[in-house]
This record gives structure tokens, sequence and C-alpha cells, in this order.
């Protein structure tokens, strides 16, 4: 029974499985973290949280195949660093290189996007410089799956490096200022 349940449902079930497990891994690693244990080694670490934080995004947006916790990671490296403008830009930089790989298989023609009325809206942005800089920094500013289809097609379409680089940075500069000002706010660290 269950087995035919899976198999009707397997398009949905799937990826709310996988959001889960990604839930669950973020809320695990986030509360290891906090073990006295856990504080220990990000205290070591708060010399390198910059650094780290850079390596970190660029590491969990350089790649799509293996998920990367980073909120978890991220938050408790931002909690201990004494100053957090380093860290949110360093998150930022590192995410934007990390985006570039998208660009880079977008700018090489080997970019495969199924044809979707999300991606023939954002090739449409992305044909006009004003509208491509406002729509890569409308989807890269939240955390949002679909951004990949965008890196992608901004460099399939041609959009410059500059803008592309310019437009994300501007964002993830964004998201990571208000997610981890409010989640040390929220967390009570701030």
């Amino acid at each position: 029974m269950m087995g035919r349940i899976w198999q009707r449902h397997q398009a949905w079930l799937q990826p709310l499985a996988a959001g889960v497990g990604f839930v669950a891994l973020n809320i695990w690693l986030y509360l290891a973290l906090q073990s006295p244990a856990g504080q220990a080694a990000i205290a070591q670490l708060a010399l390198l949280a910059a650094p780290g934080a850079f390596l970190l995004m660029l590491a969990a947006n350089a790649t799509v195949v293996v998920p990367i916790p980073w909120p978890a990671i991220l938050l408790p490296l931002a909690q201990q660093s004494p100053t957090l403008w380093p860290i949110v830009l360093a998150a930022a930089l590192g995410s934007v290189v990390g985006e570039s790989v998208a660009y880079g298989v977008g700018r090489s023609g080997q970019a495969v996007i199924a044809d979707s009325p999300v991606a023939r809206w954002v090739h449409q942005q992305l044909t006009h410089p004003w509208r491509a800089f406002i729509a890569l920094v409308a989807l890269a500013a939240p955390p949002n799956p679909l951004f990949d289809v965008a890196g992608l097609a901004a460099g399939a379409t041609g959009v410059p490096f500059w803008l592309f680089f310019g437009a994300v940075l501007l964002a993830r500069l964004l998201r990571f200022a208000v997610l981890l000002t409010v989640g040390i706010r929220l967390l009570g660290g701030g």
C-alpha cells in the first residue's frame, strides 16, 4: 500500500522529504554547535570567521549536488564574531563566486534549462540590462532554488559578468545582513 502511494505521489514526495531532511539537518547541526563542545570549537575559529564564511558560502553555492546546511554553520560563526559586517561581506563574496559557476556553465553554452514559464520569464528579463539587474537582485536576495536557473540563463543570454556579479553581490549583502542580524537577535546574541 505504502509503495503504491509513494509511486503515485513521488514527484512531490521526494522534494518534500529532501526539504524536511535538510531542515532537520540544519536544526541538528545548529543544536550541536550550541553544545559546550560546539561552542568551544566555534570560539577557537572566531578569528577565522570571515574566511570561514567565504569558503562555506563558496562551497554551498558552487554545487547543488551535496546540499550544505550553511545557515546552521554561518549563524554560530556570526554570533562569535565581534563585528557582523566582515562576516556578511565574506559570506556575500563567497556566495557570488560560487554562483559564478552556474553563470560560467551558461556562458559556455552547456546550460540545459527546461522550457517553463519561469525560465521564459527569466530569459525575457535578462535581455535588457536594467531589467536584468533588477531581476537578478530580486531572485538572488531571498533563499531561492530558482536562482540556479537565473545564473545559467544570465550566462547563456550574454549578460555581462560585471552586471551579474554586481547584482548578485548586492542581493547577497542584503540577504546575509538581514538573515544574520535577525537570527542573532532572535537567538539572543545581540
